[in-house]
């Protein structure tokens, strides 16, 4: 009896989850289809005129904006979370690993706010006066240096727990064939763990997508495609945090379809991460063998070269 109370109550807490999402999704595509249907998908989200007093409202200039500040921020994070993570779990001494893993996570406590303050004091008026750089300094640059800082602890964190998780004996087997350390992390450990790293990268797009208080502060929110990293931007979550405190009526519901636009990018982004790692787990599940045994024959005649007296005996079939 017990156990069946307990039972029903975890299904009631999955259901209601699920039901609480459900209902979220019905809202606001309530709220917001309206005005797609009443522009026309094309024009609401290929529009280049985003004018809510005169009716217009275009959304491409926000998407390119998302856009271009998450690429440069994957550009910028995942070369410095993917080395990180790897001299973490490969090279760095144990005690050094318990120093900098827990400092790392750190970073994903601090408020957005604090990074978009450190941006706005600091890397802003650096980009302004740079000599190769210039232009106003609240830029789609500058946004994605400060996203790629605020994304650090999702990729270096996931691709850890990835690396670790493929077995020692990988390692091991790779070493023996007389690899080196460098050869068996790229060549090997690499290969295996990438479902996880895609997994970290997608979660840390997502937290790029996502953002809004960091990059209102430094992006500059200029209804405008960009046309240079220096431009001035503005995303899909600082279209709908900075008017959705005035909005009323079609611009309200203007805003509330942004978020549907915002719901699509995020269930297509886990798609994408879903038919990835699933690719990736049949590549890792189905390993090359033929390199293997390129490898070993390699290996033994550069031991018939050195050792032109000694007498290898080959298995026969």
């Amino acid at each position: 009896m017990r156990d069946r109370l307990i039972e029903r109550i975890l299904l009631l807490a999955a259901t209601s989850a699920v039901g609480m999402l459900a209902l979220i999704t019905i809202f606001i595509f309530r709220e917001g289809m309206p005005v797609i249907l009443d522009h026309g998908p094309l024009a609401f989200i290929g529009g280049l005129t985003w004018a809510p007093t005169d009716g217009q409202y275009g959304l491409l200039p926000m998407i390119a904006g998302s856009a271009v500040v998450t690429a440069g921020a994957l550009v910028i994070g995942l070369p410095l979370g993917l080395a990180c993570a790897i001299t973490l779990a490969e090279m760095a001494p144990p005690r050094a690993r318990t120093v900098l893993k827990p400092t790392i996570e750190l970073l994903a406590g601090v408020p957005s706010v604090v990074y978009g303050f450190i941006g706005m004091e600091v890397l802003v008026p650096f980009i302004r006066n740079a000599p190769m750089l210039g232009g106003p300094g609240y830029s789609a640059l500058a946004a994605s240096i400060i996203l790629a800082v605020m994304v650090l602890p999702t990729i270096i964190g996931i691709s850890i727990d990835a690396i670790e998780a493929v077995p020692r004996s990988f390692r091991e087997g790779s070493l023996a064939l007389g690899a080196t350390q460098w050869q068996t992390i790229t060549g090997v450990v690499l290969p295996a763990a990438r479902s996880g790293i895609v997994a970290g990268v997608i979660l840390g797009m997502g937290r790029a997508v996502g953002e809004t208080m960091a990059v209102i502060m430094v992006a500059g929110n200029s209804v405008q495609v960009p046309h240079s990293l220096l431009d001035p931007v503005r995303t899909l979550t600082a279209n709908i945090a900075l008017e959705m405190g005035y909005a009323s009526g079609a611009h309200a519901q203007a805003l509330f379809a942004t978020g549907i636009v915002l719901f699509v990018i995020s269930l297509g982004l886990n798609e994408i991460a879903g038919l990835v790692r699933g690719r990736k787990r049949s590549a890792v599940a189905a390993p090359d063998t033929a390199g293997a045994v390129n490898t070993a024959e390699a290996r033994a005649e550069l031991m018939r070269e050195r050792t032109p007296g000694a007498r290898l005996m080959e298995p026969s079939l």
